[in-house]
């Protein structure tokens, strides 16, 4: 956060607002997974909804953090692999990611080694560290995806 882009925050977010992030993400019922090692927290990831207007309501949007000291080591597969199925247990139809800058190969190959697709860049939207940075959009269908239609007098869980 204070010297990536995979975060358009400037300012990381102290322990009492990540708990009150977290909780909040927990009452609306999405999962919220953290990674440990060796008792320290390397990396967490939650969903939330895509967009707040009810025709989104099959929708949602992954957020993944993997610590800087711990790339590669798997802990990001984990989170998001688990991450998908818990959503798509709980009747959500489609997955989107919103990655901070196109140079941020490892979200995007990760992304895409779990059926991602790029489905569109925005370029420059964010500013940060003295320059202009871009934000890609990818996405996955969960369970059937749009193969059929979802039961429609409900939400997902």
């Amino acid at each position: 956060m204070l010297h990536g882009f995979g975060s358009f925050e400037e300012v990381p977010p102290d322990q009492i607002e990540m708990g009150r992030r977290r909780a909040e993400i927990l009452g609306k019922g999405f999962p919220y997974l953290v990674a440990e090692l060796g008792g320290h927290v390397v990396g967490y990831a939650y969903a939330n909804h895509y967009r707040p207007r009810i025709a989104y309501r099959f929708s949602v949007e992954d957020s993944i953090y993997v610590a800087p000291d711990a790339p590669r080591k798997g802990i990001g597969r984990a989170l998001l692999s688990n991450l998908i199925a818990r959503c798509t247990g709980q009747g959500y139809r489609q997955m989107v990611a919103v990655i901070g800058d196109t140079q941020n190969l490892g979200s995007v190959g990760l992304h895409a080694a779990l059926g991602f697709r790029v489905v569109g860049t925005l370029p420059s939207i964010g500013f940060k560290h003295g320059r202009w940075v871009d934000s890609v959009f990818m996405q996955r269908p969960l369970g059937p995806g749009d193969s059929s239609l979802p039961n429609q007098q409900t939400k997902p869980d």
